[in-house]
C-alpha cells in the first residue's frame, strides 16, 4: 500500500562568520516555535514569515564546553545543538530506513551558510551522517537475535555534471562515471564502488579516504568544491529468517551545491550562457521542485524534468517517489545575506509541498530465495510422492535429485556473498588503517606540509612529509625523492625542499610561481612552523615544522580567508582589524574587501588558464568607484569590477563580478577538454581546432569603456558667474586619466555672453525669470587612454537636473590632446527654487569614455529632450499642468488677486520713489552744486565691486579645490619603507600648509574687499547726508 508523505523541512539559522562581524552585520531573522520571519534592511515595513515542519535557532545563546562540544549556555535554552537536530531529523531517518523505506536527507544553502557542519560537522561536534551510522549499528547490534543486517556503503561527488567514485582505487574515469537506468532498479551509477561495512569505525574511515579522494579531484581538476554535490549512500537489507523475508532500504545522505544566485540587471548581462553544466544540476533540482509543487497544489504538470541532469536521475525516487524525504535549509541571518536567505526561504517552501508514495522495499535477492526454496519443496514432495506410489524411475530420480542440490547451491551462494564482500571490504580497511597509523607515526617525527581548502571539510586531508635530504616538488613522480602535488600553474619541477640539519628550505625553480606568508619569493627561503606557501596559481599549504618547534599553536585561524587576506594585504589591499569595534571600518568597504579576497584565486586561475591555453589575455581586479562620487559629492556605491586585456591590440573589457565567475566556469570547461585532448591516445591524430569566437569565454566584443569623470561645480551659474576650471579626470581607483579645460558661461537667449553688470549678488533673483548659459567643453590633455595605445579615441558624457539621457561630444581618436570645442547651451524658462538649490548644491559628472577599435560610438538620444528651434536645451520651463498649481479654484483665485494687489502696489513705490528721487536731487542741487549727480553714479558702483569681489573669490576657490583634491590622491606608495614615509609626511606637511594659505588669502581678500564696499558706502551715505 502506498503511503503519501510530504517532504519535512527543518531550517536551521547558523551565527554570525568573521566576516558578518567585522561588517558589523545586524541580525534580521526571527524565530517564534517553528515560523521564521526574515526583515529586509532597507525597508523595516517589508518582512516576510514562513512556517516549516522543524525550525533550529542556532544562532545565538551557547558556550563552548571543556570537551569542545557547543551547548546551550542555560539549560533548556532556545539554541539547538547538534543532538537536538539529530532528534529530529536523524532519528527519523533511522526509524524510516528500518523499517524498510527509502529516506534521504537533503541540505540546502549558499556556500558558508552550515551545510556541511549540519551533516557532517566539526571536531567533536559531529553531525547527522556521523551520528545517523553510529546509531545504525547499534541498532543493528541490538537486534542480531531476530534479524541479520548488511549494511554497503558508498560515496560519490557530482561536478560539472560528471559522476566521481570517491571510493574508487583506480584511476579517475575520464568524463566521469555513466549514469543508467533499469525498470526495477531505476537510475543508478554503473560501475560505482559499494562496501559493505560491520561497524561504525569502518564507515567512518571509508569517509575520510572519500574526503581525501575529494580534496585531490579539486586540485587536480581545478574544481570548486562549493559547486559539487556530493552524496552518500547507504544500503541496508535486513534478513528475517523466521519470516524468510528481507526488506532493503536505501538512505541518501545529500550535501548539495552552494545555492547562491548572481545578481542579474542589465549591465552584468553575458553573452553566453549562464549557469552551465556547473549549475545545471542545482538548478534542473529547482525546476523539479517547482513541478512537483504544482502537481501537490492540482495544477496540470506535463513533464517534470527528472533526465535533465545526473543529480535529479539519481534523486528522482527521493522526489515524489519511493521515499521519505527530509530537507534541512541552513541559512545566514546577516543582513547582507538577505537576498541569498530569503532566496532560500522560498525554495525550502515549494519542496515542503512535495509529496512522496514510500513502500517497504522487499529486495530482489529474498524472492529468489524464496522461489528456489518453493521449487525445492516441490521437488521433495514429487520425490517423496514417487517412492510412496512405487514408481521408482532412476533417471526420474536422478533428475530431481540434480535439481534440488543445484538449487541449494545457488541459495548457499546467494547467502555467503555478503561474507565474501565483507572479508574483501575487512582487508581494504586493514590496509587503510595500517596506512593511516603510518601517517600519524610520521606527523610525530617529520615536518611536513598541510593542505589548505575553500571547504573546511576538505582541509587537513592532504600531508605531505619532507623527510631528510633534498626533494623536488611538482607535476613529475617517477624520482623516488619527489613530493607529486598535481593542479593549476604546477610545473614538473616546481621548486625543491630541502631538509638539512633540522633547518627546512624552499627554493622555486625558474618560472615557476611561489608564495610564501603572502609575498612572491624566487631565492632559497628558509621556512618557519606555521608558515603558508602557495604553489602554482592557488595551491595553498600551511608548513608545519618538527614536532619541537610546536609550541601548541591554534592551527585553525589559518583557514583559506587568512591564505587570500594575506596575499591581498600583500598587494596593498588590506584592512587593519580593529581591536576596539567593528564600528570604526565601513562596512560596505569589508564586503568590497571580502569580495576582492574571494575573487582573487578565481583570478590567478583563470590568468593561468590563459596562459597554458595562449588566449593572451590577462585578468586584473579592480573597485569600481572607490574615489568617485555623484553630482551632489555622495561616494558611490562601490563594487569588484574585472578588468580584462588582451592581445597586441590591447583589447580592454570591464566584467561585473557576476559575468567573471560565470566566464570562470566556463573557461574551466574548456581547459579540461582541452588537456583531456592532450592525454588521450589520439594525441598524434588529433587538430587543434580553435574555439569560434561566439563561444569562446576568453573574449567580447568591444564596447566603450567608462573611464573616469570630473566634477564642474555649478554654483557660479547662481551668481551669473562665468567659471573658466581645469578638471582633473579621474579613474575608479583614484588615477588620473586627463585633464580637462571646461567652462560655465552665462549667456542670454542668443548666446551673448553676460557682463560683469549681469552678475547677481543675491541668486532668488532669478526666480521665475529666464536663465541661459553655455557648457563648453574646450579639449583634453594628457590622455593616458591613448597615451597606451594610439589607436583608440574618446568621447565626453554629461547630464543636467533631469535629463534621463546623457549627452555626448562627437568621437576624436588618435590624439593625446584632442580640442574638443564643443558648446551646448541651455536655458531655464522659469526658473523655480529648485533649480537654485540644483545649481548651488551639485555639479555636472563629465564622464570620460574610451573608444576602441571596432567598438560603435555612443551616440546622444534626444527622446524626451526638450529643445528650441534655436537648438537650446530646455532644462526647466513652466508647467501649465503643474498639480501643485491647480489645486484648487479657490486658491488660484486668491493668488491673482494677490498678485494685482502686489502690482498696484508696486507702481505706488515706483512714483514714490521719482517723486522722493526728485526731491532729493532739488535738496542736493540746493546745497552742493552737483554733489547729486555724482552720488547716483556712486551707488551702482558699489554693487558692480561687490560683484567682481565674488567672481575673483569663487575664482581664487577653485584653485583652493584643486589642491584639497591633491591632498587626497596623494598618498604614500605599497612599497614605501621608513625613510620613504618620512618624505611622505613631509611633502604632505607642505601640501597642508600650502592649502592652508590659500584658503586663508582667499578668505582674507573676500573680507578686505567687502570691508572696502562698506567702508565706501558708509562714507557715501555720511556725504548723502
Amino acid at each position: 500500500m502506498h503511503n503519501k508523505d510530504c517532504v519535512k523541512v527543518a531550517v536551521r539559522v547558523r551565527p554570525f562568520n568573521k566576516r558578518e562581524r567585522d561588517a558589523g552585520s545586524r541580525c534580521i531573522v526571527s524565530m517564534v516555535l517553528s515560523s521564521i520571519t526574515i526583515q529586509d534592511p532597507r525597508d523595516c515595513q517589508n518582512s516576510r514569515s514562513f512556517c516549516f515542519d522543524y525550525a533550529y535557532w542556532s544562532h545565538s545563546g551557547f558556550t563552548q564546553d571543556c570537551g569542545g562540544l557547543y551547548v546551550p549556555e542555560e539549560p533548556g535554552g532556545r539554541y539547538a545543538d547538534q543532538d537536538s537536530v539529530f532528534q529530529d531529523l536523524g532519528e527519523g531517518i533511522l526509524e524510516n530506513a528500518l523499517q524498510g523505506y527509502n529516506a534521504t536527507l537533503l541540505a540546502y544553502g549558499q556556500t558558508g551558510s552550515g551545510k556541511s557542519y549540519s551533516m557532517l560537522g566539526y571536531g567533536p561536534n559531529k553531525g547527522l551522517v556521523p551520528k545517523l551510522c553510529e546509531r545504525l549499528f547499534q541498532a543493528v547490534k541490538g537486534s542480531q537475535d531476530t534479524r541479520q543486517c548488511q549494511v554497503f556503503f558508498s560515496m560519490l561527488e557530482i561536478y560539472n555534471e560528471q559522476v566521481v567514485d570517491l571510493l574508487s582505487r583506480g584511476s579517475r574515469t575520464p568524463g566521469g562515471l555513466r549514469v543508467r537506468e533499469e525498470q526495477q532498479r531505476g537510475f543508478y551509477v554503473e560501475g560505482l564502488r559499494i562496501v559493505p561495512c560491520e561497524s561504525s569505525p569502518q564507515v567512518e574511515q571509508l569517509m575520510e579516504q572519500g574526503t581525501r579522494t575529494r580534496t585531490t579531484a579539486a586540485t587536480h581538476m581545478n574544481a570548486n568544491s562549493s559547486r559539487s554535490h556530493m552524496l552518500i549512500i547507504l544500503q541496508l537489507q535486513q534478513i528475517f529468517s523466521k519470516e524468510s523475508i528481507t526488506k532493503q532500504s536505501n538512505v541518501n545522505l545529500v550535501d548539495l551545491a552552494g545555492s547562491e544566485r548572481q545578481r542579474s540587471s542589465g549591465s552584468e548581462a553575458d553573452r553566453l550562457k549562464e549557469g552551465t553544466a556547473i549549475n545545471l544540476s542545482l538548478t534542473t533540482l529547482g525546476n523539479v521542485i517547482s513541478s512537483l509543487a504544482d502537481v501537490a497544489m492540482g495544477k496540470k504538470v506535463v513533464h517534470i524534468p527528472y533526465r535533465d541532469s545526473v543529480l535529479t536521475k539519481l534523486l528522482q525516487s527521493a522526489l515524489g517517489g519511493n521515499s521519505r524525504t527530509v530537507m534541512i535549509a541552513t541559512l545566514s541571518p546577516a543582513d547582507i545575506c538577505y537576498e541569498e536567505s530569503l532566496s532560500t526561504l522560498r525554495y525550502a517552501e515549494r519542496a515542503k509541498r512535495i509529496q512522496n508514495r514510500a513502500v517497504v522495499n522487499e529486495s530482489p535477492t529474498e524472492r529468489l530465495v524464496k522461489e528456489l526454496k518453493a521449487e525445492n519443496d516441490r521437488l521433495l514432495h514429487r520425490l517423496t510422492r514417487l517412492g510412496q506410489e512405487g514408481h521408482r524411475t532412476s533417471n526420474e530420480t536422478k533428475e530431481l535429485r540434480q535439481l534440488l542440490t543445484h538449487n541449494e547451491l545457488q541459495i548457499r551462494a546467494i547467502q555467503t556473498l555478503w561474507e565474501q564482500h565483507l572479508q574483501e571490504a575487512l582487508k581494504d580497511w586493514e590496509q587503510q588503517y595500517a596506512n593511516i597509523t603510518q601517517e600519524r607515526r610520521k606527523m610525530q617525527m617529520h615536518p611536513y606540509i598541510l593542505n589548505i581548502n575553500e571547504d573546511a571539510q576538505l582541509s587537513g586531508v592532504v600531508k605531505l612529509f619532507i623527510l631528510e635530504g633534498e626533494w623536488d616538488v611538482g607535476m613529475c613522480d617517477s624520482s623516488p625523492k619527489s613530493i607529486s602535488i598535481k593542479g593549476l600553474g604546477i610545473q614538473e619541477r616546481h621548486a625543491v625542499f630541502r631538509n638539512e640539519q633540522r633547518r627546512i628550505t624552499l627554493t622555486p625553480l625558474p618560472g615557476s610561481k611561489v608564495i610564501v606568508n603572502g609575498v612572491s619569493v624566487s631565492q632559497t627561503t628558509e621556512l618557519q612552523h606555521l608558515d603558508r606557501l602557495i604553489l602554482g596559481s592557488n595551491c595553498t599549504y600551511l608548513f608545519i615544522s618538527y614536532p619541537s618547534e610546536r609550541s601548541g599553536d591554534d592551527w585553525s585561524r589559518y583557514d583559506y580567508d587568512y591564505f587570500q587576506s594575506e596575499l591581498a594585504a600583500a598587494q596593498g589591499i588590506h584592512l587593519g582589524e580593529s581591536s576596539v569595534g567593528s564600528d570604526q571600518t565601513d562596512p560596505s568597504l569589508l564586503a568590497i574587501f571580502y569580495d576582492y579576497v574571494k575573487l582573487m584565486p578565481m583570478m590567478a586561475e583563470a590568468n593561468q588558464m590563459s596562459q597554458e591555453l595562449n588566449k593572451g589575455v590577462e585578468f586584473k581586479l579592480e573597485i569600481k568607484n572607490l574615489t568617485l562620487s555623484d553630482s551632489k559629492g555622495r561616494d558611490l556605491e562601490k563594487e569588484i569590477v574585472v578588468r580584462v586585456t588582451a592581445g597586441a591590440k590591447k583589447q580592454v573589457w570591464v566584467w561585473s563580478k557576476a559575468k567573471f565567475v560565470n566566464r570562470k566556469f566556463l573557461m574551466e570547461e574548456v581547459y579540461q577538454q582541452h588537456h583531456l585532448e592532450r592525454s588521450g591516445d589520439n594525441v598524434l591524430t588529433r587538430t587543434d581546432e580553435v574555439l569560434p569566437r561566439d563561444r569562446d569565454p576568453f573574449w567580447d566584443p568591444v564596447e566603450p569603456l567608462l573611464l573616469g569623470t570630473a566634477h564642474l561645480w555649478l554654483q557660479s551659474l547662481a551668481f551669473r558667474i562665468p567659471l573658466e576650471e581645469q578638471l582633473e579626470v579621474l579613474g575608479s581607483e583614484g588615477t588620473e586619466e586627463a585633464i580637462l579645460q571646461v567652462q560655465l558661461v552665462p549667456c542670454n537667449a542668443s548666446g551673448l555672453v553676460l557682463g560683469e553688470d549681469d552678475i547677481l549678488i543675491d541668486p532668488s533673483e532669478l526666480l521665475d525669470r529666464r536663465l541661459d548659459f553655455q557648457l563648453v567643453l574646450e579639449q583634453c590633455c594628457g590622455l593616458r587612454w591613448i597615451r597606451e595605445v594610439r589607436s583608440r579615441g574618446v568621447q565626453i558624457g554629461f547630464r543636467l537636473l533631469d535629463c534621463s539621457q546623457p549627452l555626448y561630444t562627437p568621437a576624436v581618436w588618435h590624439n593625446v590632446n584632442p580640442l574638443l570645442d564643443h558648446k551646448v547651451h541651455f536655458a531655464s524658462l522659469h526658473t523655480s527654487q529648485r533649480l537654485l538649490d540644483y545649481l548651488q548644491s551639485s555639479a555636472v559628472v563629465l564622464e570620460l569614455w574610451g573608444l576602441q577599435e571596432g567598438c560603435t560610438e555612443l551616440e546622444s538620444s534626444l527622446e524626451g529632450v526638450r529643445m528650441t528651434a534655436e537648438g537650446v536645451f530646455i532644462i526647466e520651463e513652466a508647467d501649465p499642468t503643474d498639480p501643485a498649481a491647480a489645486d484648487s479654484s479657490e486658491l488660484c483665485c486668491s493668488v491673482r488677486a494677490l498678485q494685482q494687489d502686489l502690482e498696484e502696489m508696486k507702481n505706488i513705490n515706483a512714483s514714490l520713489r521719482k517723486e522722493n528721487h526728485s526731491l532729493r536731487e532739488q535738496l542736493s542741487a540746493a546745497r552742493n552744486g552737483g554733489e547729486g549727480v555724482r552720488s547716483r553714479a556712486v551707488r551702482p558702483s558699489c554693487d558692480a565691486e561687490f560683484a567682481r569681489s565674488l567672481k575673483v573669490f569663487y575664482q581664487s576657490m577653485t584653485s583652493v579645490r584643486g589642491q584639497l583634491q591633491r591632498l587626497r590622491r596623494h598618498r604614500p606608495s605599497d612599497d614605501t619603507n621608513l625613510l620613504g614615509l618620512r618624505l611622505f609626511v613631509t611633502e604632505q606637511s607642505c601640501l597642508l600648509k600650502d592649502f592652508s594659505e590659500q584658503l586663508e588669502q582667499c578668505v582674507s581678500t573676500l573680507k578686505q574687499d567687502v570691508a572696502a564696499i562698506v567702508r565706501r558706502k558708509r562714507e557715501q551715505a555720511g556725504n548723502w547726508s
